[in-house]
């Protein structure tokens, strides 16, 4: 869509009316959307390396140094450097366009993603993976910039919102289940560098194909007019909300590998993700949804089923433990985000969500390191499993104290009742 340098023009409504015979299925009445199928897939296409990159990193690293620990550094100085610029890639998003943006910031991040293989492959001094691994920091945010899509196309229509956002978080699921398995079998079958040179190329790929599709495209907004999502009512006690909440993602895969410590702990930690992704598609097809306190509520309770598995000892009982957990985190998530999208102004639409996002790669790294300490020092192993459920309980606390999900938003800031 054209953006002027000086004041927006505003562009034509989005259509959101569904055909007249749609089908009765609500995710495949979302793709009868005109361009929800090109950008949907695009976007998938992008996402799917999220997934793969973490582990290839590690294979290859881990390969060509013989040191998990130097792996396990460089990855986490990549995820901080990511936390730290993706809320102003966002912003830019924002102001001049994901079109405008993503592409460059893209080519940037893969040429890193390049940088870091080549290093890597030649065994160069350990201080340039760090450099180069900083130079991916650049990646946008897919799955904010799908989400943003669906919230300008429905913003008439909350209920389609609704599956919309379900179907996203279920896409996440699926690509962080899939990703991994798909990375590990490329460094194992081919070469070590293989699945990072492969997601590599899907994520450009991807990005380019769904930043072409311009008829979805929300519109920039130059001159921003709602101020800074953090200063919106009710967001800086949400992100609170989703820092703790990532905490209880990042000890339970801790915790759950250190317990299973054996190649069954990849397939068993995946029973989690997959039970997610059902949950979420159930979700979507609900007229209404609970406050966040209540999925918040829901979370803890059924995180408490893979500590008491594990004290059993039978790993089949725990799969199935972590298959139900698994189900409470789509609909906290979708929940989420959908405040993330009533709070924040339209114009910082991108910057928001990718705020919240932030907010759980904050929450999944403290979450990594307590489960890790408590998977070390506890009395006995099941015992790692108490990290994940008391950050869902302090993330319910947090919600049932500040209650994000009833602040009095302005008219003017975006929110809707």
């Amino acid at each position: 869509m054209p953006v002027t340098a000086a004041v927006p023009v505003a562009p034509a409504a989005p259509v959101t009316r569904l055909p007249p015979r749609a089908p009765v299925n609500p995710y495949l009445r979302l793709l009868t959307l005109p361009g929800a199928r090109a950008f949907t897939l695009g976007n998938l296409l992008a996402r799917l390396p999220m997934g793969m990159f973490g582990v290839s990193a590690l294979v290859m690293i881990a390969g060509a140094y013989g040191s998990y620990a130097l792996a396990g550094a460089v990855g986490a100085v990549g995820m901080g450097a990511g936390a730290l610029t993706a809320p102003w890639i966002a912003r830019l998003v924002d102001r001049y366009g994901q079109a405008r943006i993503a592409v460059p910031a893209t080519v940037h991040a893969v040429l890193g993603r390049l940088a870091l293989l080549l290093c890597a492959h030649a065994q160069a001094p350990a201080w340039t993976l760090f450099v180069t691994t900083a130079l991916t920091a650049t990646a946008p945010n897919t799955g904010g910039m799908s989400r943003a899509r669906w919230a300008y196309l429905l913003k008439d229509d909350p209920d389609a919102l609704h599956t919309a956002n379900a179907f996203e978080q279920a896409a996440d699921e699926l690509c962080f289940m899939l990703g991994p398995v798909l990375a590990a079998f490329l460094c194992s079958a081919l070469f070590p560098e293989a699945g990072t040179l492969v997601a590599a190329v899907l994520f450009l790929a991807g990005v380019l194909f769904f930043a072409a599709q311009r008829a979805t495209e929300p519109p920039a907004a130059p001159r921003a007019t709602g101020g800074s999502p953090v200063r919106a009512p009710g967001v800086p006690a949400l992100l609170a909300v989703f820092l703790a909440t990532g905490a209880v993602f990042g000890a339970m895969e801790v915790v759950t590998l250190a317990y299973v410590d054996g190649p069954a702990a990849g397939p068993v930690l995946a029973l989690q993700a997959a039970g997610s992704c059902a949950a979420g598609l159930a979700y979507g097809r609900a007229r209404r949804s609970p406050r966040l306190a209540g999925c918040l509520a829901a979370l803890t309770a059924l995180m408490a089923l893979p500590l008491l598995a594990a004290l059993t000892g039978s790993l089949l009982t725990l799969a199935g433990a972590l298959l139900v957990a698994g189900m409470a985190i789509a609909p906290t998530m979708v929940t989420g985000m959908t405040l993330v999208q009533r709070l924040t102004p339209p114009d910082r639409l991108n910057e928001g969500m990718t705020l919240a996002v932030t907010a759980l790669l904050g929450g999944i790294a403290a979450g990594s390191a307590a489960g890790g300490w408590l998977a070390e020092h506890a009395p006995a192993p099941p015992y790692g499993f108490l990290a994940p459920v008391t950050a869902a309980a302090l993330a319910l606390l947090l919600c049932l104290v500040t209650r994000p999900d009833r602040p009095r938003v302005p008219a003017a800031a975006g929110g809707r009742a």
